[in-house]
């Protein structure tokens, strides 16, 4: 079908309402961790989420030559060793005062994958926003589709 004959389709908004407001506390949460746990090479992210039923899970990335695993896919199994299933919220924050960081293309696919209506803080400074991950990772392959 050429492009001009395709149908009308709504943009899909995935910017949150400006009522939306940005957890702070979140972000603090894993900038403790990361002020804190930090280790040189190995220990560089951390990462902290919101439970749908608002507890707040933190943890750090472990780094390796191999690609070990980052601070948000290290969340996601702590999360689930302390009983946390639903995530609402996620955020990272680099070690060293580097702040918001997004989450890499790899930690996209695994997020969307498992929490499809996840909400994810980026940006830095004044310019920070809460958005869903499908706007970080729009086209996306959907695994749970292919099962």
């Amino acid at each position: 079908m050429p492009a001009d004959e395709l149908p009308d389709h709504e943009p899909v908004d995935h910017e949150l309402p400006d009522h939306e407001l940005i957890d702070h506390e979140l972000i603090e949460a894993a900038a403790e961790i990361a002020r804190t746990r930090s280790r040189g090479d190995h220990h560089t992210m951390a990462a902290a989420a919101r439970a749908a039923d608002g507890r707040v899970v933190t943890a750090i990335n472990a780094y390796h030559f191999t690609g070990g695993p980052c601070a948000e896919l290290v969340l996601v199994g702590s999360a689930a060793a302390q009983g946390v299933y639903e995530l609402d919220t996620i955020v990272a924050v680099g070690d060293r005062e580097r702040g918001v960081m997004p989450p890499c293309g790899r930690c996209r696919q695994f997020l969307s994958d498992y929490f499809p209506d996840l909400k994810v803080i980026v940006g830095a400074g004044d310019r920070l926003r809460t958005v869903r991950i499908s706007a970080l990772l729009p086209e996306s392959y959907v695994w749970a589709d292919q099962q």
